[in-house]
């Protein structure tokens, strides 16, 4: 605890200096905050940054969020993966617009919201309302655990419950200290107490303290248990197209991508035979096969690894698919898992 006490100023002072230029850190509006949190959780800045900018263009209000159409949000949101986020924020949005617009101010009352955890009540509270809330993600992690030379394991909970509290212990007292002092400690994790390859050190300014530099240690630290190995599935994908239009299918309203659309897809990886039996078993007809094209898209616990026919084909298809044409396409939110056929598509529609 003595190591942490010693970090508030000298953190403080270096963040003032040395902070990314971001635009969630120009305001203290809870909605622009909120939506630059959830944006960012499991998302790296470079990839938030663009669709911060369309999100509040399109909704710059916690009203014009909840009375959105879910399918407007979706496409929106389309390419930035983990879309319970968005449904998540549009279920917030509307208890917030219920409330008069007013949002929680404190972390229990943000703690309530859908889709808030404990790090993000806790960075909501301190950024837009200097309250006194450490909030620890993997950055802050790393940290703590080098600073203090901790070789506990962060995947057990016990550990990250201890180093909020620590954290908790030391956070500054003054309200604008408080406001920067989580986005501090998670700035310095990102930009030079980082996760690949050796720390800056040299750049640090907590490095004349940091227990993990002086003993050797920092590069073996912070220890984590192993993740169980991801799983893979075999896919097979079809851009069937028709008359200028492209079968498109909605996801199941629960489970991975829900309610997302798709192009139509098998389990299993299909040479030409089956894939034509396939086709025939919806009703359709094949009329001409254009390309085949493999794809992988990695989530955090599976691995699709997907075979694509592109096809000109003649029917109707299940009475549940939709046939879209280039502009179609562009209102439906399609995962960026099907990026490869998406993109495909446009090409084969736009001719």
């Amino acid at each position: 605890m003595e190591i942490l006490a010693r970090l508030p100023g000298p953190l403080l002072a270096w963040f003032r200096a040395n902070a990314r230029d971001l635009p969630w850190r120009k305001t203290e509006d809870p909605y622009r905050i909120w939506v630059s949190e959830i944006m960012l959780q499991q998302t790296r800045v470079a990839a938030v940054l663009g669709y911060y900018a369309r999100f509040l263009q399109t909704f710059p209000s916690v009203e014009a969020l909840a009375e959105s159409p879910e399918e407007r949000l979706m496409k929106l949101w389309e390419g930035l993966g983990y879309y319970s986020r968005a449904r998540n924020l549009q279920k917030a949005a509307k208890l917030v617009a219920e409330a008069g617009g007013q949002f929680p101010d404190t972390y229990g009352g943000l703690l309530a919201l859908p889709g808030v955890g404990d790090y993000t009540a806790s960075a909501i509270a301190s950024a837009a309302f200097g309250r006194r809330e450490a909030a620890v993600d993997g950055n802050v992690l790393r940290v703590v655990t080098r600073l203090t030379d901790c070789h506990d394991d962060i995947a057990d909970p016990k550990t990250k419950k201890n180093v909020r509290a620590m954290v908790q212990a030391v956070m500054p007292e003054k309200e604008a200290d408080i406001r920067i002092f989580n986005q501090a400690t998670m700035e310095l994790g990102a930009t030079v107490c980082v996760p690949n390859g050796p720390p800056k050190c040299g750049e640090c300014p907590a490095a004349d303290f940091c227990l993990a530099r002086l003993r050797g240690t920092a590069e073996s630290l912070p220890v984590k248990k192993a993740k169980r190995a991801r799983r893979t599935e075999e896919k097979t994908v079809f851009l069937l197209l028709r008359d200028g239009r492209a079968a498109l299918r909605k996801r199941p309203d629960s489970g991975l991508l829900a309610g997302l659309w798709e192009f139509p897809n098998v389990e299993g990886s299909m040479d030409e035979q089956s894939a034509s039996a396939a086709v025939v078993a919806w009703g359709l007809e094949s009329r001409a096969w254009k390309n085949k094209l493999t794809a992988r898209h990695i989530f955090t616990h599976v691995e699709w690894h997907m075979t694509g026919y592109t096809l000109e084909v003649a029917g109707n298809g299940p009475a549940e698919w939709e046939w879209v044409d280039a502009a179609g396409l562009e209102t439906h939110a399609v995962p960026s898992a099907f990026a490869r056929y998406y993109e495909e598509a446009k090409r084969e529609l736009e001719r």
